[in-house]
Formats: C-alpha cells, sequence, structure tokens
C-alpha cells in the first residue's frame, strides 16, 4: 500500500496522527511523541504531519488536550457513581471526594496520559487560570463547578471559595505524582490507596475550614 492510498484511507489525517500520539504517550509520556514515529504509526511521511501540525509542539499540545479530556471523562464516570439517597450538602462533598480520588488513580492508570495531560505550558499570561488553548482545561473546570456547587449546597461557605480549587490541586496532583514517580509508588496498592483517600480527606477539610470533612 503507498502512502497516498493509506492516507486516503484514514481520510481524518490529523485524527489519525493524534490517535496515534494518544497510543505512543500512553505507553512512554511526551517523551515518545515526535513526528516521526507517530506518521511512521499512522503510515504517512513525516512531511504530512506539517499540513495539521506546524512543529512537534503543536502536534504534543493536541494529543495533550486529548488526555485532558480522558481524565475529564474518568473523573466525570466517578462522580456519576456516587451513592444516592444523601443529604445535597454531603452529596456535594462527597462529588469532591470522588473527584480527587479518580484524579489520583488516573495518574497511577494512566501514568502516560497523565504526565502528557500536564505538560504543555502556556506561554503567555492567562489571569492565574490554568489553560490549553486559551480555555479551562476540562479536568480544572469540574473540580472548580464541583466546588461552586458545594457553595450552592451550603457545604462550603462563600468566603471560603476564592482559589479552593487551587488548594485541591495541589493536594492531589503532588500526591499523584510522588504515588508515581516517588517513592510511594513502591508502596502496596491497598497503602496507596490509604495515602490517597488521607490526602483528599486533608484537602476537603483544608478547603471548608472544618476539622472533619464529612
Amino acid at each position: 500500500m503507498t502512502l497516498q492510498a493509506r492516507t486516503y484511507h484514514h481520510g481524518d489525517l490529523r485524527r489519525s496522527l493524534v490517535d496515534e500520539g494518544l497510543k505512543l504517550a500512553r505507553s512512554g509520556g511526551p517523551s515518545a511523541l515526535t513526528l516521526r514515529e507517530v506518521t511512521r504509526a499512522a503510515g504517512v511521511s513525516p512531511n504530512a504531519a506539517y499540513r495539521h501540525f506546524a512543529d512537534r509542539d503543536a502536534l504534543v499540545q493536541a494529543v495533550a488536550g486529548e488526555s485532558q479530556l480522558a481524565l475529564a471523562r474518568a473523573i466525570t464516570a466517578r462522580v456519576d457513581d456516587a451513592p444516592s439517597g444523601l443529604g445535597r450538602a454531603e452529596a456535594s462533598i462527597e462529588r469532591l471526594r470522588r473527584v480527587g480520588r479518580a484524579y489520583i488513580d488516573f495518574a497511577r492508570s494512566e501514568p502516560g496520559w497523565f504526565e502528557l495531560a500536564f505538560f504543555t505550558q502556556d506561554t503567555r499570561a492567562s489571569d492565574g487560570i490554568v489553560t490549553l488553548d486559551d480555555e479551562v482545561v476540562a479536568p480544572f473546570q469540574l473540580l472548580m463547578d464541583t466546588l461552586d456547587a458545594m457553595v450552592d449546597a451550603g457545604a462550603l461557605a462563600p468566603d471560603r471559595r476564592p482559589l479552593a480549587e487551587w488548594a485541591c490541586w495541589s493536594a492531589v496532583h503532588g500526591f499523584a505524582d510522588i504515588a508515581v514517580h516517588g517513592p510511594v509508588r513502591w508502596q502496596p496498592p491497598d497503602v496507596i490507596d490509604a495515602l490517597a483517600a488521607a490526602v483528599v480527606e486533608a484537602a476537603i477539610a483544608g478547603v471548608r475550614g472544618t476539622a472533619d470533612p464529612a
């Protein structure tokens, strides 16, 4: 099969390149994403990638966006699986708990995608908002929406809401990183689970200003 024929068969070459990038990043993280390897996996010449991406950074950013969406889907699935029958305030706290635990679990189960999801960095000031392609990234938006819902439910005082997402994100991201790359990764899974739960509970208690987040 010629390169031209395979490209035509793919139809959407940009989508194919992103998909192949996701496969490579899943096992190898950001360093696995090179134009040569991605185009080789897609069955096209390296020059073909430049029809859709200005350079490697543009490709990495596109694949990183897909990794962020995968993380957001994992968080949403965990939140949607929350038990019913909870009071409104308790339910909003449980959702935040699930956001944090899903974030850590995703890092542990998909380390390549997790590393890639936060590999890209903006080169322009963004008024304190975490962005990718000038938009609030999906997982961060889910966290902010969850905190806003806690205020509406009476589980988080309005005066404690400003910048609460940064405290939560710093706690869970920091633990996720040391659970994947640090000494915690050598611990048995049940120990890591227990530590993750403790970190999330501490983050909840911290943003709420209470001794007992539940």
